[in-house]
Formats: structure tokens, sequence, C-alpha cells
């Protein structure tokens, strides 16, 4: 689940000017991107369906704080993860990956994905895991499911996959006390060569960015890398949504805009743990929020596509924490690496 930017993952129906808790003036303007001649924008084509119930949890399973309130605690405590903090999250991570690769299996036509959240919230379940964003902030699903125009954070509900649409699925488990977060957008039946493209780069996107962490580098350096490559690949984008700190908190206090911006300036650290999760567009990048208060959709209809890790900072770079034992991930399959 992204981070809204000083706002913690919950969506708020603001979507156009969010302001920045950066300081300083400088940042990138946005780039205007022209539509590719191949694609017409089909407004609205995902309508809201019905959402059913929330999926009950065993009482065996540990939660995080905000599973009965929906109010996570606030932010605290050290961008730095400790030695113990990260080798619990190497077992979340890794359980995250099995999840997203189980879920992102059953994507067909036909299925809905109200039953990729029940096949999440089994899994997970299954796993000793807490789906994480279930009532986080009182988000009522176990799973993000963002079709098409969905930037993020779609609900899933009554509406089924159609012969050629993109799905992002994003997984976020919590076991024992800290949260691995992870997501892929998969390929539904027939998928125009277009959003096949707009798919595979975003994947490129987002390993870019995990590319350019280094220690005594910036947060900047990331949305830099991710940023130049989707201009080189005439995309847009999203800056309304962030990669954010996570841990024993959800949503920690790191920002990690995926768009070029000065003020973006935090000094990387071994043992900082964080998301990269790029949201690309085929065309613009500005986007509105359903009433529901968290779906966020292109405004002009395009297609949107997304990859996320959760990744530490070590001596010599990045260590991916969302794979599986053997090094695999939704990722390297979902855009057919």
């Amino acid at each position: 689940m992204t981070k809204r930017k000083h706002r913690g993952g919950r969506v708020t129906p603001s979507p156009n000017s969010p302001t920045s808790t950066l300081d300083t003036p400088e940042r990138t303007p946005r780039l205007t991107l022209p539509r590719p001649a191949s694609i017409t924008p089909r407004r609205g084509a995902v309508k809201p369906g019905v959402v059913g119930l929330r999926r009950p949890v065993p009482d065996a399973i540990g939660r995080p704080p905000y599973a009965a309130t929906g109010q996570p605690p606030a932010t605290r405590g050290s961008n730095v993860s400790s030695p113990d903090v990260i080798a619990r999250m190497r077992v979340a991570g890794a359980l995250a990956a099995e999840v997203l690769l189980e879920v992102g299996a059953a994507v067909a036509p036909g299925v809905t994905t109200d039953e990729l959240d029940a096949i999440t919230h089994a899994a997970a379940i299954a796993r000793d895991c807490y789906p994480s964003p279930l009532n986080y902030r009182g988000f009522p699903k176990s799973v993000c499911t963002s079709v098409n125009e969905v930037i993020c954070h779609g609900i899933p509900d009554s509406r089924p996959l159609a012969d050629g649409d993109i799905v992002n699925i994003d997984v976020t488990v919590y076991h024992d006390g800290v949260h691995g977060d992870t997501n892929a957008t998969f390929f539904v039946g027939d998928v125009d060569p277009e959003s096949q493209r707009l798919v595979r780069e975003t994947r490129v996107a987002m390993y870019k960015g995990i590319e350019a962490v280094r220690p005594g580098g910036h947060v900047y350096d990331i949305g830099r890398a991710i940023e130049e490559h989707a201009i080189a690949q005439r995309l847009g984008v999203v800056r309304e949504f962030i990669g954010h700190g996570i841990g024993e908190q959800f949503h920690g206090g790191l920002q990690i805009l995926h768009y070029f911006d000065t003020r973006a300036d935090t000094v990387l650290e071994p043992g900082m743990t964080f998301t990269i999760e790029p949201m690309i567009t085929l065309g613009s990048p500005d986007l509105r929020v359903w009433d529901d208060g968290w779906t966020a959709v292109t405004i002009d209809g395009s297609r949107s596509a997304q990859f996320e890790h959760t990744l530490v900072v070590t001596e010599r770079g990045a260590e991916i924490l969302t794979v599986t034992a053997d090094g695999g991930c939704a990722a390297d399959l979902a855009a057919g690496a």
C-alpha cells in the first residue's frame, strides 16, 4: 500500500495539488506527455462494484496496533532498523512474496477482484500473517487491486477481470511484529502492446530506483533514476503517492519520491528499510480520487502500472527483502521478464 505524501498511506480526496512537507523551493516541473497514437482513453472504464464484508482473522494471528481501531500510532523512532527488525523483515518479506505469487497465479478473465482478496486473505492466514491493509485507516479489505486506470488503492469488489485488463495486486503482511510490502502488475488474458510496454517499463523503472540506492547517497537519487527512465519512455510519473519507511510500522517516516526533487535530500544509511513503488502512466499522471476516499484513478483514463519491493540499505547498495527463499518474486514473472 502506497503512502500519500505526509498522510501515512491514507488516500484523501484532495488529489490535484498536495502540499509537500519538504522545505526548499527547487523542484523539476512535471513533463507534459502526449498520448501514444495507438491508445484511446477509456474514461471511466472501471466502475465500482459491490464491496463484500470484511473477512475475519483468527484470534491466534498476531495483529498490528491499528487492527481493532483502524488508527495507526504516530510515526516514531529512527529511520534505521535494528538487526533484529531487519532479520524479522526478511521473513515477513519472503512471506509477502509467496502470497503475491499465489494471488497472481489466480489472475484470469472472469475472476473478480473480491476473489483475489479471498485468496490473499487465506494465503496470509495460512502463513500466520495478518493482511496489513485490513482496517488500516478503515480500509475494508485485505489487499489492494488496481485495474487499468486505477493508480493505486483499488478496493476489491464484485467486478470481474476482463480479457485485456491489467491489474496491480498490492500485498502487505504483518508477521512477528513487522510488515513486508510488495506489489506487481499482471496481464489479464490478451493485453494490447502499449499496455504491455507500460507494465514492462514500470518494472524496469522500479529496478532503476533500487539500483540507485547506496549508503551516502540521497533519496533524490532514487527519484531521478525512476523519472529519467519514464521520461525516456514517454511515460508519466505519479507524484501524489510515494514509497515509505517500513518495519514495525506499516508506514514509517521516510518519504521515497519517485521523481527528482532536490528537497528529497535525506542521506541513505545502512539499515534504512523502505519501499520503492513507482506508479507510471501511459498518459497524464494527473489523478482524482473516487468518493470511497481510496481509489485513485488517472483523470484522462490512461492506464497505470506499478511494481514494489521492500528493501534495506546495505554497506554496498540495497538488499531486496520481498523475495522468496529461492530469490523469486512476482515482479519477475508478471511482466514477462
